[in-house]
């Protein structure tokens, strides 16, 4: 749900293997299990990648508690995905501090990238896409209006009573702890993949 934070931890841009790792990154919540070793090595280190830092997010004490802030708030298992949605704006809203590349360039570079990699992706990726550069979700996620509506998008693919389209009434009534909980384990998470990186590139 991510895809803002993925897709920039995806490696530096001038890397060999970044376009590969950058699309493995991106379909990985789309290739079950084992079906990764269809694909090329360096996409299948991007779905590896991916995978870890789901992991890594989800076990961070940081993360947890914000996950049990939402789980408090009334929105149950549907908290981490919630949370997951918090981190890509505040990301979005401060990417200046983590890139020297502006956020609008970086969402033209990356739509460029992975649509011209759009035939290798499974089905359901190859039909989401256009829909998300043409309303150009990544850019989108910095005010709260893009948030508000892509957790409408997922409620709507939730089950009834989710709540989801009502949490950036939660993100607003405790935005400074939400962001400084990204604040606390985003330089974290990026020291995490430089390893994971390091280890399976080099």
């Amino acid at each position: 749900m991510n895809f803002l934070a993925h897709l920039f931890l995806s490696g530096p841009p001038h890397s060999t293997p970044y376009a590969d790792v950058l699309l493995g990154n991106f379909i990985a919540d789309s290739v079950p299990g084992k079906q990764l070793e269809n694909y090329p090595p360096a996409v299948q280190t991007g779905i590896r990648l991916h995978r870890a830092i789901d992991t890594f997010t989800d076990q961070h004490p940081v993360v947890r508690r914000a996950t049990q802030r939402l789980r408090t708030a009334g929105y149950g298992k549907y908290a981490g995905v919630i949370s997951d949605m918090f981190l890509d704006h505040f990301l979005a809203r401060h990417f200046s501090d983590f890139s020297a590349e502006s956020l609008p360039d970086f969402t033209q570079r990356v739509y460029f990238l992975l649509t011209a990699r759009q035939a290798e992706m499974p089905l359901r990726v190859q039909q989401f896409l256009p829909h998300m550069t043409r309303h150009n979700w990544l850019l989108g996620y910095a005010g709260l209006d893009g948030i508000t509506r892509a957790l409408n998008g997922l409620s709507r693919r939730a089950v009834v009573g989710s709540g989801m389209e009502t949490a950036v009434e939660e993100l607003q009534a405790n935005y400074t702890a939400y962001e400084e909980d990204f604040r606390a384990y985003f330089p974290q998470l990026q020291g995490y993949v430089a390893d994971f990186l390091h280890q399976s590139i080099c």
